[in-house]
Order: C-alpha cells, then structure tokens, then sequence
C-alpha cells in the first residue's frame, strides 16, 4: 500500500509539472505570436507585450558594437541627421516600412561613412525601441544628439502606441542614454510628427499630433530642455499674443536669435452640405461634420530672449511667438511633406506632394521633386536648378609642352620604376612594373567618384533630408500610384554650392508590395510619366524664368511682425554696402580678394561694443571669414542668376581691371584680348 501511494504521488507530481510546461508553452507562443506581423490581428495585438519582447531581445546584446553592413532598408518616417562632432559621417535611425499589408517597425541605427562609402550597423544593449514620425537634433552647444517621442503601431496598424521618452545619443561613443529629466515639469506628453531644433544650450519641442485610432490631435504646445541642467520647461507666453496653429509635418530650423518655422499639415472640422437620400421622398438637408486637410504656408519667428547676466543659471529666458510676412516666391502649389534641412542659415527644402479632392472615391495627387533654399533672414524663396560644370580651359600638367612639362614626365617615370624596383626587383619592361601599374589602376578605379546625373531624383514626399559639409543628402520618401505605395530605397547627394549635378550612393528597386494595386497603373504608366516630365519642366522652365526676369529682390526686414499687405519693402542682398562676391567666384577667392575689408568690418564692429580690445589677429581673421561665408551663401541665388545669364550671352567670367592690373595686366592688356 505504501509503495502505491509514492507511486501515484510521483505521478501526480509529474501530471503537474507537464501541466506546467504546457502552459510555459502556451504563454511564450502566444507572444511570439504577438511579435509576427504576418499571423497577428490588429485587434488582438497587445503592443505592450510586442515592446515588451523588443527590450528583453535588445538586452541580449552585452556591449555596443559596430559591423559593416548593406545600405538601409526601405523605410519612411526616419530620422536623418549629419554628425555633429565629425564631418565625415551620416546618422540614419529608425523608420517604418508598409509594404500594401502590414507595417514593419525598426530602431536600427546606421552610420554611413561619406569618404570611405560605406555604411556600418550599430547594436546597443540600451537603444530606443522601434519607432516612427520621432525627432531627433544636436544638443545646443554640445556635440551630443537628442531625440523624443514618435510612434509603434500593430501590424495592421489597428492600434497606436505614442512615445514620451527622451533619449542622448553619444556619436563618438556610440551610446544611447534614456534621459529621465527632473522638476515638475517631467516630459512633454507622447506624440509624432514634432520637430525639434536647437538654440544655444536649449532644445526647442513644438507641435506634432497624438492619434488614437479614433481621432487625430494636433498639438501647438511649446517646451525647452535645458540640457545644462537636465531640465524641462513648458514657458508661459505673454497672455493674449499670438501664436501658431496646431500641426505636424513643419520645418523647424534654429537662428541666433531663435527659431523660425515654416509650414505643415493639419486637419481641421469643417461642415459640408448632407446628400440627397437615393431611396426616393425628400432629400437630406443636414450639415455634417468632416475633417479638412490644411497645407499651411504660413511662417513664424520664435523669438528667445536671453536672461539677464546677472541671473542665477537656472533662469529660463522669455519666449513670444511673432508671425512673420509672408514668403516671397514661395514654392506653388502648396504642398505637404516638402521636408527642409539646416544649411548657413538658410533651409533646403525638397519635394512634397499637392492633392486636389475630386471625389469622395479617390484623391488626385501631383508629386514634386523641385529644390528650393529658402532665405531665412530676407523671407524668400529661391529655386535652385542644376547645371552641367563649365569646360576648363587649363592644359592637363602632362599634356602640356615645353621644357617643365617634360620634367614632370621623367619625373613620374622615375617614381613608377622606383616603385616597381622596391616591389619586385624589376625596372622598366619588366613583369613587375606591369603588376604595379595596374595596381595603381584598380587603386584609382576605387578612389574614382561615382557618376552624375543632371536631373533631380524621381518626385516624392517626406523624403528625409540633412546638410554635411555644404552637400545635402536625399534619402528614402514617398510616391503613390494609383493604390500602390513606392517607398524609395536610395540615397542621393548634391553639391549645393555648384550644384553640378546629383551624385548616386546606392539605389535597390522596391518588389514585396503585398497589396492591392490599380488595374489601370500598368497601361497608364508610360503616358502619366511622360505627362509628369512635361510638367516638371514646364515647372522648371517657369521658375527659372521667374529668376531671371522677374525682380531678384527680398523683404526688408523678416523679423518684424506681419504687416498689411503691399506695405514690404523688398531689397537685394548684392546693393548694401558690404562686399559681395562676382559671378563665378568661389568662396575661396572671394575672401581672398576681400579679406582686408571684411577685418576693417570686423574692427570697426567690436570698438563699437568694447573699444576693440581683446581679440588676437587670428580670432580677427576667423571672425571675418565667418562674415564672408555668411555674405557669400546669401548672394549664392543671385549670383547664379547673374552666372546663367552670362553663360547665355557667352560671357564666361568677370575679371576687374584692377585685379588684372594688380595681377600685372593693365588697360593694354585687356585690350589685347579682344
């Protein structure tokens, strides 16, 4: 009897424990399940459990580490920023990717390498979880960056989840850092579609929307985070001032006196007229309610104004909101998702779609791939259009005769034999010279930069845009076609200071759209296209004729409240009294010929504030060349206009006699030209 009793213990025990394990089982089915795009239900996906699964996977990961790796994937709604502690890399996060059936979400992070082409994956045991629409920008006066909020959907995108965390980004360390701030004011509430900028050693925070599945909230809250003190702040405005409406979607770009920001997109309640009933009698007369988008075009100035000197470090300076004229030139037609980046205070903005609602059925979309720089200071927009390098006249150093270039000859000859000698042993003729040049060769094929093109990227929408070293990267946006969504898997750049054509760094076609797609798209592709590249030229055509015949004038002072309409006084950058650069003259030779004026400026300035004391003839020199750079990128638009008119008329450079004279030229020798 006892022996049937341990018996029939031992078996209920193992009754248990298998009991157990199949409900262990069971749970951690259920969550990976959760996990899957592809086998969950938007209304049955728990996205707590979803992120919850993100973290404890990301928590594997022991140390930062960085890998070599292929280009992104396809993704929209990134964050794309250049490195602010070095000029030679570009930082890529997060993002999402719908491909027709479910929405994939990503908190990778890739650093392409701009001298060495290459692209490189980071993994950390503590980064943010997947997101998009989150924003992110360097911290004031630090070479940190910081990023805040976005959003996480299921994979049918039932179900909205809002961040409110706020994290640093170390780039020289590549380390996250989730910031818990302190003071009453924890954090701003969760939301995407918001903005961030910087201006000293505050980062500014506004707008943006909360989406509940249900509705859609648009928010037009202002905060500061003191990145000094570790703090948030919601700053009171002055009572009964004005201020913006809420949005998403804008451009937020710092100035040395605050931030201004341009346009957006918003829904708004709006009342249209009921139908008629089609079941015969009387006809619906009611007034119902609907959400109207709204394109705003509008532009703001955020004005900061500094704390008295005296003040205890923890005082916040005062905030108040100043709308600003409107933009001269401004991009037409309105359009929504023409992203903008940051460059020599002006913003580059790009692309943008401009929908016209014909029915209820469906919505007629036109897509641009223009490129304008917008003037912050003088409020005015300036399309900026590519065009092929001039021909240089100047003789290759080895085409040339005579006795100099000969000897530049014997002398390359003679370091490939030397070269070759140390290598192999063999001088000239022999095996070992023909290894070396072609090494040399495939050494140069790599070195080789990549072709141009001279057209714009394809048109597209919240394509995410940043600024390195005076060159603007175009990465990824958005083209729909009839129901079909091509999210673009490629990175451009441009020159923006000769503007010489689009450089290619990768490119891959888009082909696991799950969805359902027009019947019609097929057959009507080639002729949409062709009608598309007649409107983009005409387009083009258009504003190049703007430039070169209408007035290249801008408005008088920007950052003045706005004033009735026909009161602007406009005025051009190239008729003060500053020295401005000619036509075809690089910023280079630009402060060289002017560099003694910009140092009498400069001298002139600082005995006005402190009597001229202070400053060594290096931190004078530095500080004039930053006023010619200034002066050099706000002619920029101008003087290309000039440049175009001039290659029309044949004339291909501007050379004072002065500077011929100075050179020693002089009357006699212009004349000799002729």
């Amino acid at each position: 009897m006892a022996k049937d009793k341990k018996a029939k213990a031992a078996e209920k025990k193992v009754r248990v424990a298998q009991k157990q394990e199949k409900k262990a089982t069971k749970k951690e089915k259920k969550v990976k399940t959760k996990g899957k795009p592809d086998d969950s239900d938007a209304e049955d996906v728990d996205l707590d459990a979803v992120l919850a699964e993100f973290a404890r996977k990301q928590e594997q990961f022991l140390k930062v580490t960085e890998v070599p790796c292929e280009p992104p994937s396809p993704r929209t709604s990134s964050t794309f920023i250049a490195n602010p502690a070095s000029d030679n890399e570009l930082f890529l996060f997060g993002g999402e990717y719908y491909n027709g059936a479910t929405a994939s979400f990503y908190n990778d992070l890739f650093i392409y390498n701009i001298s060495k082409d290459s692209w490189r994956l980071v993994t950390s045991p503590n980064s943010p979880l997947p997101r998009s629409g989150h924003a992110w920008c360097r911290g004031g006066n630090t070479k940190d960056i910081y990023l805040f909020g976005g959003e996480f959907s299921s994979p049918k995108q039932g179900t909205f989840y809002h961040y409110n965390d706020f994290w640093r980004f170390e780039p020289s360390a590549r380390e996250w850092t989730r910031v818990e701030s302190k003071g009453k004011n924890a954090a701003p509430p969760a939301r995407s579609g918001h903005r961030m900028t910087y201006w000293k050693n505050y980062i500014l925070l506004w707008g943006g929307f909360q989406d509940t599945s249900a509705t859609t909230k648009y928010l037009a809250d202002l905060w500061v985070y003191d990145c000094t003190n570790f703090t948030w702040h919601s700053p009171v405005l002055p009572p009964a001032s004005a201020k913006p409406d809420a949005r998403s979607s804008f451009s937020f770009l710092p100035h040395e006196k605050g931030a201004v920001l341009y346009g957006g997109y918003s829904r708004v309640k709006a009342t249209a007229g009921g139908k008629q009933s089609s079941k015969g009698g009387g006809g619906g007369g009611g007034t119902r309610v609907v959400l109207k988008p709204v394109v705003h075009q509008d532009t703001w100035f955020l004005r900061i104004v500094p704390p008295p000197t005296d003040a205890p470090s923890t005082t916040l300076p005062k905030f108040h909101w100043e709308r600003r004229k409107k933009p001269a030139n401004l991009p037409n037609p309105a359009r929504a998702g023409a992203t903008m980046a940051f460059h020599k205070g002006r913003g580059i903005l790009f692309g943008g779609v401009h929908d016209v609602e014909e029915s209820e059925e469906g919505i007629e979309s036109e897509f641009f791939n223009n490129l304008f720089a917008w003037n912050v200071e003088r409020n005015r927009f300036f399309p900026l259009t590519l065009r092929r390098p001039r021909v240089s006249k100047k003789v290759a150093v080895n085409e040339r005769g005579g006795r100099r270039g000969r000897g530049k000859a014997d002398e390359e000859e003679l370091l490939r034999n030397l070269a070759a000698l140390e290598a192999t042993g063999k001088l000239d003729g022999g095996e070992g010279v023909v290894e070396v040049a072609k090494l040399e060769e495939d050494e140069e094929e790599k070195r080789e930069e990549k072709p141009k093109i001279f057209e714009m990227p394809h048109p597209r929408f919240n394509a995410q845009l940043t600024v390195q070293d005076d060159v603007l990267y175009i990465f990824g946006g958005t083209f729909d076609k009839g129901d079909r969504e091509y999210t673009f898997d490629e990175v451009w750049a441009i020159d923006l200071g000769k503007l010489d054509g689009v450089k290619e760094i990768y490119k891959r076609e888009i082909e696991d759209w799950q969805g359902s797609e027009d019947e019609d798209s097929e057959d009507d592709e080639d002729d949409e296209s062709s009608d598309e590249e007649d409107d983009h030229s005409e387009t083009a055509s258009t504003a190049a004729t703007s430039v070169s015949q209408g007035p290249s004038a801008a408005e008088k002072d920007v950052l003045e409240p706005e004033e009735e309409a026909g009161s602007a006084e406009e005025t051009s950058a190239l008729t003060d009294t500053l020295p401005h650069p000619r036509p075809f003259e690089s910023l280079r030779d630009f402060y060289a010929r002017t560099s003694n004026q910009w140092q009498d400026i400069v001298i002139d300035e600082l005995s006005r504030i402190t009597g001229g004391q202070g400053r060594s003839v290096k931190e004078l020199k530095t500080t004039a060349f930053v006023h010619a750079e200034e002066k050099w990128w706000d002619c920029r638009e101008e003087i290309r206009a000039l440049e175009d008119e001039q290659e029309q008329a044949g004339i291909g450079e501007v050379v004072s006699i002065a500077d011929k004279a100075a050179n020693g030229g002089g009357p006699g020798a212009v004349g000799r030209r002729r």
